[in-house]
């Protein structure tokens, strides 16, 4: 299976949990960019979307950081998903070459499904919230570091 190259969503849910977890506690990208393995720059803009949305609030100077607005029960994973992904394709459409009468044909029909597919993912992520998603990962056996 052809891995994602949109990884916003799950790092909007990995940063949602960790400050979660410790709701009072102001926590650095820096920090934060460790645990959800990728750099600083790229944390700070998940951040940004999710400060956007209302989910986190950052506090500036040299002992700000981020902070979650809403106890983990209250957070959607919807929540997250329209704060990162909003109204983007799911399913990652090209521009069909506006000669070809197939490709256009195709196209309109891709975005149907892709308005399906989208109503679909929300629906299932309405369904769960931060907490639900904690308790899940608190169920799951540790996996060993790799060196």
């Amino acid at each position: 299976m052809a891995r994602p190259t949109n990884t916003q969503f799950a790092v909007g849910v990995h940063l949602m949990t960790l400050l979660s977890a410790a709701p009072d506690v102001v926590q650095t990208s820096t920090g934060l960019a460790g645990s959800v393995g990728t750099n600083p720059v790229h944390v700070r803009r998940v951040l940004g979307l999710l400060r956007q949305a209302g989910l986190v609030a950052s506090r500036p100077g040299s002992a700000g950081g981020w902070l979650v607005t809403r106890p983990p029960r209250e957070i959607l994973l919807a929540d997250v998903w329209r704060a990162v992904v909003g109204e983007d394709q799911v399913l990652g459409l090209h521009e069909a070459n506006p000669d070809c009468t197939a490709g256009q044909r195709i196209q309109r029909a891709l975005v149907e499904v892709d308005r399906r597919a989208a109503r679909a993912i929300e629906a299932e992520l309405q369904a769960t919230s931060l907490a639900d998603l904690a308790d899940g990962i608190d169920r799951l056996p540790a996996v060993a570091a790799t060196a």
